[in-house]
């Protein structure tokens, strides 16, 4: 019996403790659940958690440049600021001309949740874009994307605040937990997370959204295209996003105000062709609907109590509820299928109104309201391209240097770029620009008269000026001013390829003077007795003269020489005969006074002289061809020398391809009848002509088809069945070497060759065609090689003339010309190969700055992502000069460039700018006037029409030790021939702009002393 009773108080007490812990168990659940509910309701352990980790995330910026930098690799946000480029962008610019002068440093914390995958921690930012600032740093220019929007909470009318919450976050501004995490609303999370096994059961089942405005913004920001991939991606937004709401700490009440700001301020609305993106509320109401914020604003916040204020409201409130709507699916609703945005606004402003968001009188009064889109994209801000030149100038270069594709991306860059130009002065000058086509102004300007503008019969607003100023510093150029009067993107400084005229002896005179410094080099050094016989022995005109002045000079020193070599003497007679450029030309000066004159290099500058020129360019034509590798002199005199023959074949494969691709071009389009039927036409209709060009281009036709041709081309011939197949047999392809098969047709070879090889090869290329045709176009010169020397060496000179030119292009290359070949001619002397106003000014600076160049900076510093993880400030790096040019040819130059402001062609110029005592700083440069036009000739060398393509004048120009620059006047089309200026007009405008730069000219002036900078000896 005990036992008994032992064994069943031992059986109840295991029962017993059973219970104890099943009771305690139980309890413990329950107060993990109440825990855990109360978390979700108060999330105030998220909140001292997230706050603190969210507070260890912060980014300091620091001198120089931080390798561990981190860079978003994806998120349209990132993509639209220009973040995700960043890396490519900084290291492009660091091997150029910049140095980052000071980076952000991410905290560890921050580092290791990015490193993670999470989204960067900061505040970001609502409006992004392009800001440029002047050299002061005063702001000339400020894009900012979106343009439209609410300025912070207290912006936003309670009546869209509560209607965004209704949709998309009701709880996101309850005011009863400030520690609340705005991330999660737990109600929808676990509504979308049920959802999961019935969409993987059935898919394509639609789920409850469980995204809040906060993890919204996280995904159209930062995710991939803006879109939720996966569930990692989605605990990416959320977990991102809540860090994000704690920064400023466990009260997160601000942080919820500022996302619903954020929201309306950034939610994408899609792309409007025309327009681009739309972002955010105030963007989207102006493309779509053509309706201003500002208005939409007051109209939403003010009670409606008059019918048409109501309908105005309700307006307002449809259009701003189906934005907000259309964000689910901005593309189909807003462009594929507007109706059906249409319904789904119609059936919110019914729930709305029966959630008391609205009153009964709004539903109604916007109900009536149907949605009418703009049916245009809004158009383009109204903007004058001659204020924002320089602007656009800048923004150019920008693209170029960072390799953004289009202005429009630029525009939306996270960036703050100083440049070099100066706001004022570029202010001043726009002004004046912009009034000089007003006739009494242009009068006052001093811009009428004698070698200048007809005010009584000139129009004035055809004229285009332009000007470009820089200011020399110790190590780099600056672009101070760039302006022009012409209202269209095109910016004539840089971009325009033009005739300007004389300003080519500038280039001519240099390469001279540079040729004379190499002669110095090799040959100073030598006793009278060598000199003497290198002279003897030399070919070309300068060499010969460089070694008998070095012979007989005292002072055989560089600068000695190269001012005895600007009063060398040449004619400026028009009377002669050049051959040059593969023909006969004969040239003319401006001034018929200067025609009988024997005078110096420095004279024929100063007055700008052609025949002179024309001559010195001959000379260095002739150094050039004696100096190759096989002296031009000898391979003219010598019959058997080796190199004649390959001139011979280099001039027939050249003149052969200039003719194919002359006859190509005529033939390309046509079918191989109608070739045949051209070509026929090309020569006299009598039987042998005829039978060659049918036998050569179709060799394998039959007698009837010949028969059928010559008879169809002359049918009053009565050409009898013998007469025809003796002349298909007589004139066979293979009868006759292709040279006289042209001959017999009266034909050019090469035209026989080319109809022939189409009709076997319709739509051949271009290239294919010269690829074939090598031999062919050998064979078509063959009787060239047979010729005696005199009919050779016409033609020998011209490849010696293009090989000397070769040379020239190279050494005027060096010095900054902009094209890629000059014509071959000496006529590039006087300007035939054109230039550009940019390019003459870097010649300038050159110049100025003793031969050594230095390069041209418009942007001087940039601020990437202020504010950002990214942020990075670049400046100027350290900068290195090249010298191209000896410092005393310069020095000559500079000299024999003031005599043409004192003395000469800009004579009008010297006096305009002052220094501090009232005495003239000193200036020099060079004038050049271009007349281009398009002249047709006839038989025997007459001119049968002249047609005008523009006008222009020039004046490139240097002001005192420190300012260089162009001044260009130009007129394009038929209208220039009613003009008869002068580069007296350009060279009046500089003195007439003188007021407006002297402030500049006088600060330069102050710098060059503040920085001991060396003058350059003028």
């Amino acid at each position: 019996m005990a036992t008994a009773w032992v064994r069943k108080v031992a059986l109840a007490g295991r029962w017993t403790r059973r219970a104890v812990v099943g009771v305690s168990l139980a309890v413990t659940l329950a107060a993990a659940g109440y825990a855990g509910w109360r978390e979700m309701e108060t999330s105030r352990l998220q909140a001292r958690l997230l706050s603190g980790a969210a507070q260890s995330m912060t980014v300091s910026l620091r001198e120089g440049p931080n390798p561990q930098a981190r860079y978003p690799k994806h998120g349209p946000y990132n993509e639209r600021l220009g973040y995700t480029a960043l890396p490519g962008q900084l290291d492009a610019l660091t091997r150029d001309l910049y140095a980052i002068e000071r980076q952000a440093v991410l905290s560890p914390a921050l580092d290791r949740f990015m490193a993670g995958g999470g989204f960067p921690i900061y505040r970001e930012k609502t409006q992004g874009g392009l800001t440029l600032l002047d050299r002061n740093g005063a702001t000339m220019y400020a894009a900012r994307y979106p343009e439209r929007v609410f300025d912070g909470f207290d912006d936003v009318p309670k009546l869209v605040a509560d209607t965004l919450l209704f949709i998309e976050n009701r709880e996101l501004l309850d005011e009863d937990e400030p520690r609340r995490n705005p991330a999660v609303e737990w109600d929808r999370f676990g509504a979308a997370v049920a959802m999961l096994p019935l969409q993987a059961i059935r898919s394509g089942q639609r789920s409850p959204g469980g995204s809040t405005l906060a993890t919204q913004i996280e995904k159209y920001r930062h995710s991939p295209d803006g879109q939720t991939t996966g569930s990692v991606e989605k605990l990416r937004q959320m977990m991102s996003a809540s860090i994000r709401a704690y920064r400023d700490g466990e009260d997160t009440s601000e942080a919820r105000r500022h996302i619903l700001v954020d929201y309306l301020n950034s939610t994408p609305l899609t792309a409007r062709p025309g327009y681009g993106e739309v972002n955010g509320l105030g963007d989207g109401l102006w493309a779509w609907f053509g309706t201003d914020l500002a208005i939409a604003k007051r109209v939403l916040a003010e009670p409606a109590v008059e019918p048409r204020a109501l309908r105005l409201k309700a307006l307002a409130y449809k259009q701003v509820l189906a934005l907000l709507l259309a964000q689910r699916r901005p593309s189909h609703y807003l462009i594929q299928d507007r109706p059906a945005l249409d319904r789904l606004a119609d059936a919110h402003l019914r729930a709305l109104a029966q959630a008391g968001v609205i009153d009964p009188a709004l539903r109604d009064a916007a109900l009536a309201i149907p949605l009418a889109f703009r049916e245009d994209a809004p158009p383009a801000p109204a903007t004058s391209f001659v204020e924002q030149k320089a602007t656009n100038a800048i923004r150019a270069r920008l693209l170029g240097m960072l390799g953004v594709p289009s202005l429009y991306q630029l525009d939306r860059l996270d960036l703050t770029a100083q440049s070099t130009l100066d706001a004022g002065t570029q202010a001043r000058v726009v002004e004046v620009l912009g009034r000089l086509n007003e006739p009494d102004f242009a009068r006052s300007m001093g811009l009428t008269g004698e070698r200048l503008l007809d005010a009584r019969n000139n129009d004035l607003s055809k004229l285009v000026y332009s000007i470009a100023l820089y200011e020399r510093g110790p190590e780099a150029n600056y672009l101070r001013v760039q302006a022009d009067n012409l209202d269209q993107p095109l910016d004539i400084n840089d971009g325009a390829k033009l005739d300007l005229g004389s300003t080519a002896k500038l280039r001519t005179l240099v390469t001279y003077l540079e040729i004379l410094a190499e002669l110095h080099n090799r040959y100073a050094h030598l006793p009278k007795e060598l000199l003497t016989d290198v002279g003897d022995e030399a070919s070309d005109t300068l060499t010969r003269w460089a070694t008998s002045w070095l012979a007989s000079a005292p002072d055989r020193r560089l600068p000695a020489m190269l001012g005895a070599a600007m009063e060398r003497r040449y004619s400026a007679s028009p009377g002669e005969v050049f051959f040059t450029g593969g023909g006969q030309h004969s040239f003319v000066n401006f001034n018929k006074d200067d025609n009988g004159r024997i005078m110096s290099v420095q004279d024929a500058l100063r007055n700008s002289v052609n025949l002179p020129f024309i001559r010195l360019m001959r000379d260095i034509v002739q150094f050039y061809m004696d100096e190759g590798a096989d002296d031009g002199a000898d391979i003219l005199r010598t019959p058997d020398h080796p190199a004649r023959q390959a001139y011979l074949a280099r001039f027939a494969d050249r003149e052969g391809s200039d003719f194919l691709n002359r006859f190509y071009n005529d033939y390309r389009k046509r079918s191989p009848d109608e070739a045949l039927a051209r070509l026929a036409t090309r020569s006299r209709p009598v039987p042998h002509r005829l039978a060659v060009i049918f036998r050569s281009v179709r060799p394998k036709a039959g007698l009837a088809d010949f028969s059928a041709f010559l008879r169809g081309r002359l049918p009053g011939a009565a050409l009898s069945d013998g007469e025809l197949s003796a002349l298909y047999a007589k004139y066979g392809p293979d009868r006759f070497p292709l040279n006289d098969l042209g001959y017999l047709a009266r034909v050019h070879p090469l035209e026989l060759w080319l109809v022939a090889y189409l009709q076997e090869h319709p739509g051949a290329k271009r290239a294919e065609v010269l690829a074939a045709s090598a031999d062919e176009r050998q064979e078509s010169y063959r009787w060239l090689f047979k010729k005696g020397m005199a009919a050779q060496n016409t033609r020998i000179r011209i490849g010696l003339e293009e090989e000397a030119f070769q040379r020239i292009t190279a050494q005027w290359h060096r010095v900054g010309y902009p094209f890629d070949s000059l014509v071959p001619s000496l006529a590039t002397a006087i300007g035939s190969s054109a230039d550009r106003p940019a390019a003459l000014a870097e010649l300038m600076g050159l110049i100025l700055n003793d031969g050594v160049r230095q390069p041209t900076v418009k942007i001087r510093s940039m601020h990437f992502a202020s504010g950002t993880p990214y942020e990075a400030k670049l400046g100027l790096g350290p900068l290195k000069g090249e010298r191209v040019l000896h410092s005393e040819v310069c020095a000559t130059l500079r000299r024999a460039l003031m005599d043409v402001a004192q003395n000469g062609t800009a004579k009008r110029v010297w006096g305009a700018f002052k220094d501090a005592s009232g005495a003239p700083v000193p200036m020099g440069g060079k004038t050049g006037t271009g007349d281009h036009r398009l002249d047709r000739w006839g038989p025997g060398g007459v001119l049968l029409e002249s047609k005008a393509v523009n006008r222009t004048a020039t004046f490139v120009f240097y002001i005192g030790d420190r300012f260089f620059g162009t001044m260009t006047a130009f007129v394009h089309g038929p209208e220039a021939d009613d003009y008869r200026f002068t580069s007296a007009l350009p060279a009046q405008l500089l003195k007439s702009l003188a007021p407006a730069l002297q402030p500049l000219i006088d600060q330069g002036v102050t710098r060059t002393a503040d920085t001991g900078m060396t003058p350059t000896g003028l």
